[in-house]
């Protein structure tokens, strides 16, 4: 890996095309290297994982929404919509819209944490929906998604941004727009302005993840994708784009990131070198924000040592300066607190998260955020005993760019009202690639076929497994083998709209 030094420069500095950080990521993109076995083993172990829980979370209204807007851009010859039958296609921008919002829907994807955080399986619709438009093969969808994951994991190892309040589609935006240039092998200077323009329309600010989460949680890195397209298109038509986009004195970094003083390292392959950040990533076995993953497991360990959880005085969450202040009492959201709050706001709180999972003993992605659970007056009482701290050696191991030392966990602090406390801590999750049972293909399957077990028939299950098993096989043209179709009259109807 060689480092980019990313900083802002004057108007007055002609800052040379060569040493902007746009140029060098279009480069990554441009690099025709070879994509290694076990990086497409894990490209196809994820796009199993988005099929699933797009699958599992179709007729969910954020879902239906963004299905219903697609199809009123129908195209011959465009790409698929996750639930509709393959002979019917969109045009790729609104697919990627639609299949977007229904990966991301149910929090159940996977995920990179570094310097910010990220769901690079996002990149995989938009890339996916193109290709499938543009009669790619198998190999280069593989090519695309490399890329894709490789730029998002590289800007979120160097760049902060929710300590702005930016949401993390704005290194989201730019990876896909990267990920579609490798997948359509074009030269470096399109790719280029591509990227530019999606850095320039996909940063937007944090509170949709802040306060009452809403449903636009999960149309925001759909809405990127759809950007990402559009960008593409018109720097294929020669279209040019706000430069330089990051470095310029009135650019994002200037007045949206760490401002004019600003110096960022981005990590990006030198030419030649394999796009493997794909590796570093991991998915989730529980439908949560990625730092539940560790204390569901966590919590599952723990209430064998329980015998009355009224008994309870007390539980403190040790735990990251992220974890604490996103999704715990850090975040000063009274909504994390409320039985009546949406699923989206309950998965973003840790304090209802530990407790279920501690009453409960398992987590499943719909049960366990119903009404009727979410207000049941026993977890009502041991939800409002928990609250969390940040501690600074969780905090450090969170940012740290060590795979080896990286964790996302905490330790657990139980106080009884005797007198007597239980403490216990987990640094990663089960599934994680460090963890007790780190997911391969065999649990990607088993995700698979377990939620969606009665929505699609056992025929496409086992169609659609053979297929994507087949990726690096498909030829040009055959990319539509990777959607998968509900039974006829199964998916719900949208509400009108506009289209």
């Amino acid at each position: 890996m060689q480092n980019h030094d990313l900083k802002v420069y004057p108007s007055k500095v002609a800052l040379k095309r060569e040493d902007q950080l746009a140029w060098k990521i279009a480069g990554v993109a441009a690099d025709k290297v070879a994509v290694e076995k076990d990086v497409t083993a894990m490209i196809i172990n994820r796009i199993i994982d988005n099929a699933s829980v797009a699958i599992a979370s179709v007729n969910r209204s954020a879902p239906t929404s963004a299905r219903g807007m697609a199809l009123g851009h129908t195209r011959k010859g465009g790409a698929t919509v996750f639930g509709v039958p393959g002979r019917i296609t969109v045009s790729p921008e609104w697919a990627a819209w639609a299949n977007g919002t229904a990966v991301r829907e149910l929090d159940y994807h996977d995920t990179f944490l570094a310097a910010d955080y990220s769901h690079p399986g996002d990149n995989i619709p938009p890339i996916l929906a193109v290709g499938q438009t543009m009669e790619r093969s198998g190999k280069d969808l593989i090519r695309g998604i490399a890329t894709g994951y490789e730029i998002q994991v590289d800007l979120v190892k160097a760049i902060c941004l929710h300590e702005h309040k930016i949401d993390h589609i704005a290194h989201l935006c730019p990876a896909q727009a990267a990920g579609i240039g490798t997948l359509l092998g074009l030269k470096q200077d399109i790719i280029y302005q591509a990227v530019q323009q999606a850095v320039h329309v996909s940063f937007t600010t944090r509170q949709s993840r802040k306060g009452e989460i809403s449903s636009w949680k999960a149309f925001a890195p759909a809405h990127a994708g759809k950007l990402a397209v559009e960008a593409v298109d018109r720097a294929m038509r020669g279209e040019g784009a706000p430069s330089p986009v990051y470095e310029g004195e009135d650019s994002v970094v200037a007045w949206m990131l760490d401002g004019k003083d600003a110096l960022y390292h981005v990590p990006l392959p030198a030419p030649g070198e394999p796009k493997r950040a794909i590796m570093d990533t991991f998915t989730k076995e529980h439908s949560a924000e990625y730092q539940s993953q560790a204390l569901i497991d966590l919590a599952f360990r723990m209430r064998s040592q329980i015998d009355n959880f009224d008994a309870i005085e007390k539980i403190i969450i040790h735990t990251s300066h992220h974890t604490h202040y996103v999704i715990g009492t850090g975040a000063n959201d009274p909504q994390k607190m409320d039985p009546k709050a949406s699923r989206e706001t309950l998965d973003h709180s840790i304090m209802y998260i530990f407790a279920v999972a501690l009453q409960d003993g398992f987590w499943n992605h719909e049960t366990s955020y119903a009404p009727k659970r979410a207000g049941r007056v026993d977890t009502v009482r041991l939800w409002h005993k928990i609250e969390t701290k940040e501690d600074p050696e969780w905090t450090r191991r969170y940012h740290t760019l060590d795979i080896n030392d990286k964790a996302f966990g905490a330790r657990i602090e139980i106080q009884f009202k005797d007198g007597s406390t239980l403490v216990d801590e987990m640094a990663v999750a089960n599934a994680h690639p460090l963890g007790a049972k780190p997911f391969v293909l065999a649990d990607y399957i088993h995700k698979f076929q377990s939620i969606t077990d009665g929505i699609i028939s056992t025929r496409e299950s086992n169609r659609f497994l053979e297929a994507v098993q087949n990726l690096p096989r498909l030829a040009k043209g055959e990319l539509g083998l990777l959607n998968v179709a509900l039974p006829a009259g199964s998916l719900h109807e949208s509400k009108a709209g506009i289209f």
